[in-house]
């Protein structure tokens, strides 16, 4: 009894802090009941704002997508997210929901019906419902890949990001994709995914790749990866962590190589570069991000290095937003009066950094070796 009253208190552990959840969504557009998976990251905070990311072929796809999701926002940069998985495999609804007529190469009767019960249904569901940010992906796989291809022919699609695995192409979806993303004006993620075996529609997925690799926009964002070890059903796998890696980049903190070849190679005041990476995030996603202190301390490195000791004074004022119970602010505007050539502010001010918390490598010992140096350098 006493290892059945632990089983029971594991699993109910689960059903209480699981982040996952499945209901039957009831659909006008479909006129049937349709399965649909939840994914809301841990502790989420209804004063923010997540990207929903949207699973086709979700008993393959969801778990994974998931996986890495928790993953990457944890570890590598990637903001929290809404992942949705829609089922379509029970009794291959994939293929009805995702079918397109085989001349025009346009989506069947039922497809346009999914087609709404995405777009007019479970999206604006959610974006009542939740806290989803402006920014939105789709991910699917074979048949469903190239059906998420059908938003990109909208004036106004509202997918930003696609993650294409081993798409299975409708008529002259090799040549309407390119030729569609060069139009957008608006920013679009596209990241396509195939396996290294040969298959009969593998060269038309690469003649499109050709394609898409010589548009030059700004706006466009594409990434191909081609795994060669992977076939068609393994490829599935493959992918969606560097997908995101990729779609998400510019969430990441500063590397060393992007601090060698970006910030210290660029002619533009150091704060330029962190200010305008903050405001790209913003543009670009729908939603702020708090400054990485690996960020700041990437600047403020640099700020020094190429002797720009203005950048100084704008890093002080937001450290003194973003961290204002450290050291930080009070510390960098010091050091921003002493090369300015104003001793008694920098003492001052040094003298107010000694009184906050200690933080990375700034300790209250450099504090008072700064303040000793300066009274005995100017006899304050």
């Amino acid at each position: 009894m006493r290892y059945v009253a632990l089983i029971f208190a594991v699993l109910f552990g689960i059903s209480t802090y699981a982040q996952v959840k499945q209901e039957i969504f009831e659909s006008f557009k479909l006129q049937e009941r349709r399965d649909v998976n939840y994914y809301f990251p841990e502790n989420m905070d209804e004063s923010k704002k997540y990207p929903l990311i949207i699973v086709l072929d979700a008993e393959y796809l969801f778990e994974q997508v998931v996986a890495n999701s928790k993953f990457y926002s944890r570890f590598h940069g990637m903001p929290q997210s809404i992942v949705v998985g829609i089922n379509q495999s029970e009794n291959d609804l994939r293929y009805e929901d995702c079918a397109f007529d085989l001349d025009s190469g346009l989506p069947s009767e039922k497809g346009k019906s999914f087609y709404e019960f995405i777009g007019m249904e479970l999206i604006p569901y959610l974006d009542l419902n939740y806290s989803t940010a402006p920014f939105k992906m789709i991910v699917g796989y074979d048949i469903t890949a190239n059906f998420m291809n059908y938003w990109l022919f909208k004036d106004n699609s509202i997918f930003d990001g696609y993650v294409s695995i081993s798409p299975t192409l409708a008529p002259e979806m090799e040549s309407r994709l390119p030729m569609r993303l060069g139009t957008f004006e608006n920013q679009i993620f596209y990241q396509l995914i195939i396996e290294g075996e040969a298959s009969n529609g593998k060269q038309r997925i690469l003649a499109m790749n050709n394609d898409l690799k010589t548009i030059k926009k700004e706006s466009l964002h594409y990434f191909f990866d081609e795994y060669s070890n992977a076939d068609h059903i393994s490829v599935a796998t493959y992918g969606i962590g560097k997908a995101f890696d990729n779609i998400f980049g510019m969430f990441k903190p500063i590397s060393p190589k992007e601090y060698k070849t970006q910030i210290l190679t660029s002619e533009e005041p150091v704060y330029t570069y962190l200010e305008n990476k903050y405001q790209g995030i913003v543009d670009m996603f729908g939603f702020s991000k708090p400054v990485e202190l690996n960020d700041i301390m990437a600047i403020y490195a640099a700020s020094r290095k190429k002797e720009d000791f203005e950048s100084l004074k704008p890093l002080s004022d937001l450290c003194k937003e973003e961290y204002p119970e450290t050291m930080l602010g009070f510390y960098f505007e010091a050091e921003y009066y002493e090369q300015l050539g104003e001793p008694k502010k920098a003492l001052r001010t040094f003298e107010k950094s000694f009184q906050m918390e200690e933080i990375d490598f700034l300790t209250k010992e450099m504090a008072l070796e700064k303040m000793d140096a300066l009274k005995a350098d100017f006899g304050f």
